[in-house]
């Protein structure tokens, strides 16, 4: 069986960002989350799953300092490298699953969009918890989206887990409190639509 880095890795490397679902020219949600909590600009940001997502570049054009990618994708991360360019300098790149991922600092935003659904394994839902419960800085906050019941039941040609507000509520409850929830209908790169399920935590 096709281990999840080879899959990641054949996707990025035969399909351009046009040919991907997820793929969005302007990280709209993200940004506004982000401009609505009034972060430092040396605030410690973390993009998991961020591959070759415009976040970043908006993220630099925004004047964050501290900035941290996430992928299991090397090749997705070098070609976010290669549109950089130079100011790839500034990112720090982690080639990485994120169920193996130790963080070496406090994130005072943590960013997951259509990473997390993908963990369909009850064993690899909590250990991505944990994970998240130590990452993240006493009061700093997260984002994540993930299919909704109302969303796609596969992705790239692997099954993923929808998620309601309310079991993506109970998911973190025992470490997060909501700052608000959301669902959004998100247009591909191919005219079809995925409804999202967004919520937005607080550290407790």
């Amino acid at each position: 069986m096709e281990s999840s880095k080879s899959h990641w890795e054949n996707i990025f490397s035969t399909k351009k960002s046009n040919d991907v679902s997820w793929t969005q020219k302007f990280p709209k949600t993200a940004i506004s989350y982000i401009d609505s909590l009034k972060l430092s600009k040396t605030a410690n940001i973390i993009d998991v799953g961020g591959g070759d997502s415009n976040l970043v570049d908006v993220l630099l054009i925004s004047g964050f300092q501290n900035i941290w990618v996430l992928d299991i994708s090397e090749f997705a991360l070098e070609r976010a490298k290669a549109r950089l360019g130079k100011l790839a300098e500034k990112i720090n790149w982690i080639v990485s699953d994120i169920i193996d991922f130790t963080p070496e600092v406090k994130y005072d935003f943590w960013h997951d969009r259509a990473l997390f659904h993908f963990l369909t394994e009850q064993d690899h839902i909590d250990r991505y918890v944990e994970t998240i419960n130590n990452a993240i800085a006493d009061d700093g906050n997260f984002l994540l989206g993930t299919f909704s019941e109302n969303g796609p039941l596969k992705c790239s040609g692997l099954e993923i887990k929808q998620y309601s507000e309310n079991t993506m509520k109970q998911t973190f409850a025992a470490g997060f409190e909501v700052v608000k929830c959301f669902t959004e209908n998100h247009k591909t790169p191919l005219d079809t639509i995925q409804n999202f399920q967004f919520c937005g935590f607080k550290k407790r």
